[in-house]
């Protein structure tokens, strides 16, 4: 029996094409989106993006509308106050939820975990397989590498378009590297006079034009440095990853999930 899903976040970059990606894979099946009240125009899915095949398939700004059909809900409002919301629904009615939104607080983060002690969540700020290699190896470098006099820095490129800075990719691979790697302090840009602190991990994110998503993490020696690098050219990368995550979830048991559980990393 294939998945039915709900996209939040429906006529957005990422939900439009894992929806239009559905359509190539039979085992899940799109059985409604949701959108901002401002954003939906007063006709279906099918038409909002020009899918016949989807004609028929209700789009609206009330995720409860949408529950009692499907599996999981796939959450890339790109809102980080809209993601908490239809997370908290989703898992009260005992749907699973994958969630690909980035930019969380603290607290909406603790939110969206004890939500998950109701339904099966799976969170992850990247769901293509290449960025979930660079993570593992990023903490296997930094652990060789954390004894040996090695500065670290990331460097995150994405289109003009994009919200959150540094990206929720940056961001997570500042955590693996804080961890493995025993730094002490994030800085975001540098500027002054001052030289480089001992400890100390540089994120950095650049603006423009049409980048899909480039990142980079520096392992910056005397005399060697060692550069680990994924670059995504399109956003098929990640809208199959979170059909795959949305194909996998379902059935699982209440708690929560990164695409280290789908991939088995």
């Amino acid at each position: 029996m294939s998945t039915r899903i709900v996209v939040c976040g429906a006529l957005g970059r990422m939900g439009r094409r894992i929806i239009e990606l559905s359509l190539q894979d039979q085992e899940v099946r799109v059985v409604g989106g949701v959108e901002h009240p401002d954003c939906i125009p007063s006709i279906d899915l099918g038409e909002a993006i020009g899918q016949a095949e989807l004609k028929g398939v209700p789009l609206t700004s009330r995720l409860e509308e949408l529950l009692p059909s499907c599996d999981v809900v796939i959450e890339f409002s790109g809102n980080t106050t809209a993601a908490v919301g239809h997370t908290k629904l989703a898992t009260l009615d005992g749907k699973a939820v994958v969630i690909g939104t980035t930019g969380f607080t603290s607290q909406e983060l603790s939110e969206i975990e004890e939500a998950s002690k109701t339904a099966p969540v799976l969170f992850s700020p990247n769901m293509s397989l290449g960025v979930n290699l660079l993570f593992k190896l990023v903490e296997t470098a930094a652990r060789v590498l954390k004894d040996k006099n090695f500065d670290v820095e990331v460097v995150e490129i994405h289109h003009r378009f994009k919200k959150d800075a540094p990206s929720g990719t940056a961001v997570k691979l500042a955590q693996i590297l804080k961890e493995s790697a025993r730094l002490d302090e994030v800085i975001y840009g540098r500027e002054g006079e001052s030289p480089r602190k001992e400890g100390e991990l540089g994120v950095f994110a650049v603006r423009g034009g049409d980048v899909v998503g480039d990142h980079t993490v520096y392992f910056l020696g005397f005399g060697e440095r060692i550069e680990l690098t994924h670059r995504a050219s399109s956003r098929d990368t990640f809208a199959k990853g979170a059909l795959e995550a949305a194909k996998w979830i379902k059935g699982k048991k209440p708690g929560m999930y990164t695409m280290f559980d789908v991939l088995n990393l």
